[in-house]
């Protein structure tokens, strides 16, 4: 065989419910010339028999399964066995809009500075509602500036980066399971450009569950001390910023607070009925609390506005 341009990377984990999805819209992209690394690392679903039945019919794909060794030590492995020019990422719950590879590897091929691109990505419930669609910096500068403070400038299951620049700095890394995307692109960031296309080239799925405290936390200590890591590699001072979770924690004024968000967003995307949705969730976290119910009475009569393309400056 040919060696594929392209070398699409999926670590698979109790995926079932919306794996078949995902994988259909790596197959059914218009740009063809790519392998699909798979690997379920330790599912105890039925993932692993989804991804049999997909690999019998389509040579693309290589697919192996084995004991859970979390999700930076599968992202390297499948790392080390990729053969394309380029890596693309992807989650094993989104859905990849049909024309994202055939974007980003143009963009690579017009743009050798550029080490690293993602770009717009539109959010959807875990029952496929639409939310929002969120954009991101287009510029290196404003980009690697996010990055710096904590940000998630480079959105991890849109991205697509130059194999040989990824291996160079060290692939992800492993002590970091909640940042190790932004680890990379920091580093990534110091031998090349980074970059995001306005296009939107996903449906990112947001789990409506919420995430403990002690997660949350993680996340943030590990950003910083990426950040850290790199300020210290560029001989710079910094401030890290992203100390607020982005997830639901366990706790009533976090969940009503993501719900309200959420609503929101899908209020002015057009959709009053998932607003209504998220307006009732709201109302039901603080029953109390005038702010669900403004949600819920304008996403019931209010006229919606027209679906608008809306900043990630909240989000991340």
């Amino acid at each position: 065989m040919n060696t594929p341009k392209v070398s699409v990377l999926m670590s698979v984990y109790n995926s079932e419910k919306y794996l078949a999805q995902s994988i259909e819209s790596v197959l059914n992209q218009t740009f063809e010339d790519f392998e699909f690394i798979i690997i379920d690392d330790g599912s105890k679903d039925l993932s692993f028999d989804i991804l049999k039945s997909f690999a019998a019919k389509d040579n693309r794909i290589n697919i192996s399964n084995r004991e859970n060794r979390g999700i930076p030590c599968t992202r390297n492995e499948m790392l080390n066995k990729a053969q394309g020019e380029f890596i693309a990422v992807m989650d094993s719950d989104d859905i990849a809009l049909s024309d994202r590879l055939a974007l980003q590897v143009a963009f690579l091929q017009q743009n050798p500075e550029v080490v690293c691109v993602s770009g717009a990505f539109e959010i959807i419930d875990d029952c496929g509602r639409f939310l929002t669609c969120l954009e991101l910096p287009e510029d290196d500068d404003e980009i690697q500036r996010l990055a710096l403070a904590g940000h998630s400038s480079v959105w991890h299951p849109c991205a697509m980066f130059r194999r040989e620049a990824a291996l160079k700095v060290g692939g992800y890394e492993e002590t970091m399971p909640s940042s190790h995307d932004l680890d990379l692109w920091l580093k990534l960031g110091e031998v090349g450009k980074l970059a995001n296309l306005k296009t939107p080239l996903l449906k990112y799925r947001l789990h409506m569950s919420s995430i403990s405290e002690r997660l949350g936390l993680a996340q943030r200590n590990e950003g910083r001390e990426a950040c850290e890591r790199a300020w210290k590699r560029r001989g710079i001072e910094g401030k890290f910023e992203a100390e607020e979770p982005w997830r639901p924690l366990d706790t009533r004024e976090s969940q009503f607070q993501f719900m309200l968000q959420y609503g929101w967003w899908a209020f002015n995307s057009g959709q009053r009925q998932t607003a209504i949705i998220y307006g009732t969730r709201a109302i039901s976290a603080l029953p109390f609390r005038v702010e669900g119910w403004k949600l819920l009475v304008c996403a019931a009569v209010k006229p919606v506005p027209s679906h608008a393309t809306q900043s990630s400056k909240n989000l991340l």
